[in-house]
Order: structure tokens, then sequence, then C-alpha cells
């Protein structure tokens, strides 16, 4: 059982919460988290890169000089790959480097990647978190206050708030995702997480229950 501090926007303790990192996942999986991780990377890839083949670049097709006499190697093609200018030999053609796991499978790594942030205290939980207006200056002294400010950091509330959203995008180093979003890379990926306690309940209830992230 881990027991963890809850804090205000001023950075105060004022409660905390228990959560036994099994109840997630019974035990972390490192193959299973990388192979999700190596997924969602690949997925990112754009897989636009594209070079000519000798069939597709511009130039005549004469050929450069008459086949025999010259003391040169036979030559027919000024497109040839062994020439300057000419086409690749293996030519790069734009592809879909996608592929997708088993959703259960996706489920249980990001339940995984959690649990492990959770035990490696990793995790910063904040009793609620909600702008009137969208403040990106509220929003650094409420990091500054609680100390994590300066990392690579994950905000996960327990909807969309644009108000939210708003008062996080600028800052360098910190983005916001609702927690049903959340996957095994976007866990992993920064230095620490900060949860609001809504946010951990409703993954909570996630992951005991029959809906889940894919």
């Amino acid at each position: 059982m881990v027991t963890l501090p809850i804090y205000d926007r001023t950075g105060a303790e004022v409660g905390s919460y228990e959560l036994d990192p099994a109840e997630l996942a019974p035990k972390v999986n490192k193959q299973l988290l990388h192979d999700a991780v190596v997924m969602y990377q690949t997925n990112q890839r754009q897989g636009s890169a594209k070079t000519k083949s000798r069939a597709e670049k511009a130039g005549t097709t004469k050929k450069m000089y008459r086949q025999k006499g010259t003391g040169n190697a036979r030559a027919g093609s000024r497109r040839s790959p062994v020439r300057r200018g000419g086409g690749h030999a293996f030519a790069k053609k734009p592809r879909d480097w996608s592929y997708r796991m088993n959703k259960k499978a996706l489920r249980l790594a990001t339940r995984m990647a959690v649990a492990s942030r959770i035990a490696d205290n990793e995790v910063t939980l904040i009793d609620q978190l909600a702008f009137e207006e969208p403040k990106t200056r509220d929003m650094a002294a409420i990091l500054g206050a609680l100390k994590i400010d300066g990392q690579r950091l994950l905000v996960a509330v327990d909807g969309h708030d644009m108000n939210v959203y708003k008062s996080i995008r600028n800052l360098s180093g910190v983005s916001v995702v609702p927690v049903t979003e959340l996957n095994a890379l976007s866990v992993l990926r920064p230095q620490r997480l900060l949860l609001t306690t809504a946010a951990l309940d409703a993954f909570r209830r996630k992951a005991n229950g029959t809906n889940g992230d894919g």
C-alpha cells in the first residue's frame, strides 16, 4: 500500500490518498511496456521518405557513347545509379509504418506504467485544478508551489477543460491530457506526473471496469 500526499494550489498538504499499485497492475512487465512504447513511437513515424529510382529521373534516353571502340566500359544510360545525378538503386518509397497491438495488452501496459510511476514516487496529487479563465502565470505559480517546475511534466485531469489546457500549453516541457487518453508512452516519457484526485479516481474506476484506452 502506498500513501500519496494530496496538495492544494499553494503547495500545502491537505490530505492523503491510499492506493495499492497492485490494484492497477499485479506486476510490471518491462517487455510489454517496451513493446507498447515502441508501437506508439513507430505509429508517429511520418513515412513520407521518397527518393527517385532510375526510371523516375528526368534525362535523355540516348546512349552516352557507342558500344565498342572507345576503351570505356559499355554504358547506355545517364540515369544509372552509378553515375552522379542518377537514380537510386533501391529508391525509398512512402510507406505506412503503423501497426496495432492487442487492445487488452495496451490497456494493461497503461495501468502498468501508472503503477510503476506511483511505486517510484513520481506522481504528485493535487486536490483540484481549475481556472475561471486561462492564466499561464497562475499555473506556473502552482507548479512552483508544488516544487515540480522546471521538469518534463504530464498533467492528467478527469475531463476536457479548455481553461486548464490554455493555462498549460505555453509552459515549456509541460503537457496536459484527460486521464481517459493516457497511454504507456505518454505516462513514461515525462519525468513526473501531476494528477488531480478526481483523475486518479477515474483511472482506478477505468482499471477496474470494462472501459479502456487503446
